[in-house]
């Protein structure tokens, strides 16, 4: 799709030129690239016009550059109609991560956990913080603000499964959400409640809801549309 974005403005671009080579050369990329969307996806086919760029090129060997050009808009409908339609189911499907296939090594037992599993205990760690904290049992808040930790590192290391660099994973777990535990260790010390609650509230923003509105909205929406 890139590619093709690329081709129609190069094509464009040497019509209002009234270059024939320039022409020749970028719709020639431009044909071989759609056609291949049909190739890619049979489904589509149906969809595609390719005569479109035939006429185009037909009409630019001919000289007539206000055809051709007429056509290539006729095209870039073709193209938009085609989005609408599809691209965000398309990229919810194949973009998004399939986290029910990736896994997260316990760094105590060295077990593969599901995703899933991961997930619910650091919502009931964050949950028993609160409560133990509330009710002013701060030895429990303490061993789960240790065991949160724990878990959320052997988290981090599943960001390796489909980022290259280190950044994402900073993004979310890196320097702010440390400081965020420290603070929050801090105020369970202290007995202050309010403290407690207020930072547990930040890390919960976070750790928790910057990474779900990245993947688990499409992931979500993945699993209700996927065939």
């Amino acid at each position: 799709m890139f590619k093709l974005r690329r081709e129609m403005l190069a094509v464009s671009d040497y019509l209002a030129l009234e270059d024939a080579a320039g022409v020749a050369k970028w719709s020639e990329r431009l044909a071989q690239h759609y056609r291949k969307i049909g190739e890619m996806v049979p489904e589509w086919q149906e969809e595609l016009e390719a005569d479109l760029i035939s006429q185009l090129q037909q009409s630019a060997q001919q000289g007539n550059y206000e055809e051709a050009a007429r056509s290539l808009r006729k095209l870039g409908l073709n193209c938009r109609s085609c989005h609408r339609d599809y691209r965000a189911v398309t990229a919810a499907i194949y973009r998004t991560p399939d986290f029910s296939q990736i896994h997260v090594e316990d760094s105590e037992t060295l077990e593969e956990e599901p995703y899933r599993r991961v997930m619910e205990r650091l919502t009931l760690l964050v949950n028993r913080i609160k409560i133990a904290s509330e009710d002013e049992r701060m030895q429990t808040a303490l061993e789960s603000l240790d065991n949160l930790r724990q878990r959320l590192d052997d988290l981090g290391q599943s960001c390796e499964s489909c980022h290259k660099d280190n950044a994402p994973k900073s993004r979310i777990l890196g320097t702010e959400t440390e400081k965020s535990l420290a603070a929050l260790e801090q105020a369970i010390k202290a007995g202050e409640q309010k403290k407690t609650g207020r930072h547990l509230g930040t890390l919960a923003v976070q750790g928790c809801a910057r990474c779900h509105s990245v993947h688990r909205t499409l992931y979500d929406l993945k699993g209700a549309i996927a065939p």
